[in-house]
């Protein structure tokens, strides 16, 4: 997997957040999958076809999940329901977008799927290989799993 398709990613990612959340996010260390699989409660997962595919998901647990999406709606948000969903799909396009974009611009051509929302109990697997990036605010963490490659 080549780096340039994983940085718009992240670097997306990062920046989305800061400016919706308002604070410092960081990126950890990067860490290599033999697989994609959600390791959280929440997996809000973007799918790209063309030159590049594969898959990106964001991969949260319940509880920053609904302390980001509280933040973005300007209101305390408690359980999983339709506004939620649309928030954290919302958050799915601005990152995916943006690093659409860039790739756009490097002169990949794809196309980006909607992005999808599991809560629970879901399990995604590919046997794409995936980089692994951490992601920390102060809200929490989670982890973005990305998972491409040429056709």
């Amino acid at each position: 997997m080549r780096v340039e398709y994983i940085n718009p990613f992240v670097e997306s990612a990062v920046s989305v957040l800061r400016e919706v959340l308002g604070s410092d996010v960081s990126r950890g260390q990067i860490s290599l999958g033999s697989k994609i699989s959600v390791l959280h409660d929440v997996a809000v997962i973007v799918g790209l076809v063309g030159q590049v595919e594969g898959r990106v998901v964001l991969d949260l647990d319940k509880t920053t999940a609904l302390k980001i999406v509280s933040v973005m709606n300007g209101e305390e948000m408690t359980e999983f329901d339709e506004m939620t969903n649309a928030t954290l799909t919302e958050l799915g396009n601005m990152i995916s977008g943006r690093a659409v974009t860039r790739l756009a611009e490097l002169g990949y051509k794809f196309d980006v799927t909607p992005p999808a929302i599991f809560v629970g109990s879901s399990t995604v697997s590919d046997t794409i290989e995936s980089l692994i990036v951490p992601i920390v605010t102060e809200f929490g963490a989670f982890k973005i799993n990305v998972a491409l490659r040429e056709r």
